[in-house]
């Protein structure tokens, strides 16, 4: 069950970033009844990267839009999507998108930051376990402030 939900998840996502890619049509129109109209929404990274909350707010429309959000890995953990990506060598992005009965709810956006997903544990346990991990393809050549987002 878990799986089915995750999956669906993740198509949802998927979807939703090959209607803002288009550069037909309102932005509003693409993402009614897929995100909630109170989203609630947590940036990390330079302040004028706010690329997708302009491009879902509709502040920009991809016509004039220079930066194209290309995922290049889509993963789900329970009810949440995370999407990685980068454009060329001076930007990488983390998406992370939270669902509740199938509808986004949450949007966090980490740019050129190195992002872990640990799962939350009651005192007592031995250790967290990490369930995902930036995979930046430049990494080596340069550094980046890392946040763990803790579920």
């Amino acid at each position: 069950m878990n799986s089915e939900r995750e999956n669906n998840n993740k198509a949802i996502v998927k979807t939703l970033y090959k209607a803002l890619a288009c550069t037909c049509g309102d932005t509003n129109k693409k993402v009614t009844g897929v995100i909630v109209d109170d989203l609630e929404w947590w940036f990390h990274g330079p302040q004028n990267c706010h690329y997708m909350m302009k491009l879902l707010t509709g502040e920009l429309s991809n016509n004039n839009n220079s930066f194209k959000f290309e995922p290049r890995s889509v993963d789900a953990i329970d009810d949440r999507v995370i999407v990685e990506g980068w454009e060329g060598a001076k930007a990488y992005w983390v998406h992370v998108w939270t669902f509740k009965d199938g509808v986004i709810t949450q949007f966090r956006e980490y740019f050129n930051t190195w992002l872990t997903v640990t799962e939350l544990r009651p005192m007592g346990w031995l250790r967290s376990t990490t369930l995902w991990q930036s995979h930046p393809r430049d990494l080596a050549k340069r550094s980046l402030p890392g946040l763990m987002l803790a579920i």
